[in-house]
């Protein structure tokens, strides 16, 4: 979500406090980027930033660009999954042909992981957005930090079935050097955006596929939500502007590895 807003949905905060760390078994294999290897962290841990041991690490350079090419432009949801919106979001995606990236927070997916599995099986990608949605992240501590961003990992593909997040988008874009490295070792890319919709804040759905509209030569890679909130401006947002960037040239990727 955007970086103005200090806060989230008090019922994912209270679902994260106290949380232990969830065991990811070794031997699991995902559909997305190879196997589980070697045990976690422990909760609370500061992870080396510089741990190679999966063979996994990615760019630690916040990306915006599209695999898509020139024209190319990446959706992208935060905050989810949510049982009400969640689905709708899917549905106005399939029909529309358009495959998204799901930057989701850990507490949601562990919550839900019927709708995690969902947005795999319909070809979405997977994104860390740590466990409680925490936009003083650049604030806090590396062992803070650490925390969550591997227990959101593990949370997710255990919602998933064993699919790992490719991505890690930090709530609010509070990133750090050490945030953005410790996610790249395990594979996931930084993920930033270019177009904010503003559908956190509601202001109506003209008001969104308007900004969306002026802003997409800003750069390719779009932030909506399907959580936090009442997201139906969001969903019908959606519906009028994926037909729109369709007609004007544009076609869906996913953000570059």
């Amino acid at each position: 979500m955007g970086r103005g807003r200090r806060g989230w949905n008090g019922r994912a905060f209270a679902a994260a406090v106290g949380v232990t760390a969830v065991a990811a078994a070794a031997s699991v294999w995902t559909a997305q980027a190879g196997p589980v290897a070697g045990r976690p962290a422990p909760a609370g841990a500061s992870a080396s930033p510089s741990d190679e041991s999966h063979g996994r690490r990615v760019s630690a350079e916040i990306v915006h660009a599209s695999d898509g090419g020139a024209r190319g432009v990446n959706i992208t949801i935060d905050d989810g999954p949510d049982p009400v919106w969640t689905p709708q979001v899917l549905r106005v995606l399939r029909e529309n042909g358009v495959k998204a990236t799901f930057c989701m927070v850990g507490t949601q997916a562990r919550a839900y992981p019927d709708l995690v599995k969902a947005v795999v099986a319909d070809g979405h990608r997977l994104c860390d957005h740590t466990i409680s949605h925490d936009t003083t992240m650049d604030t806090k501590s590396e062992a803070y930090q650490s925390q969550q961003i591997l227990e959101a990992e593990r949370m997710i593909i255990e919602a998933s079935g064993g699919v790992r997040p490719l991505y890690y988008r930090a709530p609010g874009g509070a990133f750090t050097p050490y945030s953005r490295r410790l996610a790249a070792s395990h594979g996931m890319r930084p993920l930033g955006w270019n177009v904010d919709s503003k559908d956190f804040e509601r202001p109506g759905k003209d008001a969104m596929v308007a900004t969306v509209k002026n802003e997409i030569s800003n750069g390719p890679t779009v932030l909506f939500h399907d959580a936090g909130g009442d997201r139906s401006q969001t969903v019908a947002a959606l519906r009028e502007v994926l037909p729109w960037l369709k007609e004007q040239g544009y076609s869906f990727g996913f953000p570059v590895r």
